[in-house]
């Protein structure tokens, strides 16, 4: 079975102004000369971070700086890549509030595309998201540190939120995440991890690895990290792949000419029997909100980059015509 995983996909602003809601271009315009690539995959998995929605209002406006939203259309975009399943754990999922969540959770719902990590109340946004392939069930739960204000709780819409710190979960957030990586053990032979978490640059805090592996000694298999705009080292923990985070895959963002976040990976994972065998990473760029296979220089630059932030980890990362490999069993 193989997986494709993203960087941080956000379709509102200028990707859903320009882009998603332009009758001239075709609804899988924003994934360029990628998508070859994800159609290959057998299951392919997105962090979607914004609200699909017509309706709300912007959150906390004079405190918070951006907000994301994107049009019913983009129900069409990600059937056009045919994503399976979209994680909403993340800082921009209630940017409009609770009745865009609402209406975002009932489209995606109507389109048949499962989703992890926001809910109607508690139970929902912590209940691990099933999907399928050839009888293979993968579960993913996902988790955000972002926002507090915008938790769950029994009886209220919200995200998974959680916190930490260097010694790892915080109760009662360590208490339900291990309840809930039980129950995906049960219902599934591979179990992801997504984590939006931590600040927007920089590398992972102590307290972010040790989130990381507490989560796999918990029975998660993968650590499928993102928040932070560039994707940062791999870590090889009992076994197990930590990718602390994979960066920014679509969106309108201004580029760092020095963190180059418009620079990226697809993600594709390789799992046999349970067992996450191995993991390529093929180069992406941003560029006009829409994502491209990366070449040239641009791709060299993924290649030393990540190898550099790697080898911090230990970990060796060989690249092969500018595609990274690593091997994990």
């Amino acid at each position: 079975m193989n997986i494709a995983l993203t960087g941080d996909v956000m379709l509102g602003r200028m990707v859903d102004e320009v882009v998603i809601r332009n009758p001239r271009l075709t609804t899988a315009t924003v994934w360029g000369d990628v998508l070859p690539l994800l159609l290959q995959a057998d299951l392919r998995l997105v962090n979607l971070e914004c609200v699909i929605s017509q309706c709300g209002h912007r959150w906390q406006p004079e405190q918070k700086a951006f907000h994301f939203r994107a049009s019913p259309r983009t129900l069409d975009v990600l059937q056009a890549a045919r994503i399976d399943a979209v994680t909403l754990a993340n800082n921009h999922v209630l940017d409009y509030g609770t009745e865009a969540l609402l209406e975002c959770l009932t489209l995606l719902d109507r389109a048949g595309i499962p989703h992890a990590g926001a809910g109607r109340n508690l139970r929902d946004a912590l209940v691990p998201m099933l999907v399928e392939y050839a009888n293979n069930q993968v579960a993913v739960i996902a988790l955000t540190d972002n926002e507090p204000e915008w938790e769950a709780t029994g009886h209220q819409p919200g995200v998974n939120y959680v916190a930490y710190d260097w010694h790892g979960l915080l109760e009662p957030y360590r208490t339900r995440l291990a309840e809930a990586i039980s129950l995906a053990r049960r219902h599934a032979r591979f179990v992801i991890i997504s984590a939006h978490v931590g600040p927007n640059w920089g590398a992972p805090s102590p307290a972010m690895r040790a989130l990381a592996h507490q989560l796999l000694d918990l029975g998660a298999d993968l650590y499928w990290g993102h928040s932070n705009h560039t994707p940062q080292g791999i870590e090889l923990y009992q076994g197990k792949v930590i990718l602390y985070s994979t960066g920014d895959f679509i969106d309108d963002y201004a580029v760092d000419p020095t963190e180059r976040n418009d620079l990226s990976f697809l993600f594709m994972l390789d799992v046999q029997d349970g067992q996450l065998e191995q993991l390529h990473l093929h180069p992406t760029r941003i560029d006009n909100c829409r994502v491209s296979i990366a070449t040239g220089h641009d791709a060299a630059h993924l290649e030393q980059d990540m190898q550099t932030k790697c080898r911090a980890f230990g970990t060796t990362l060989a690249f092969q015509d500018h595609v990274g490999v690593l091997t994990v069993q």
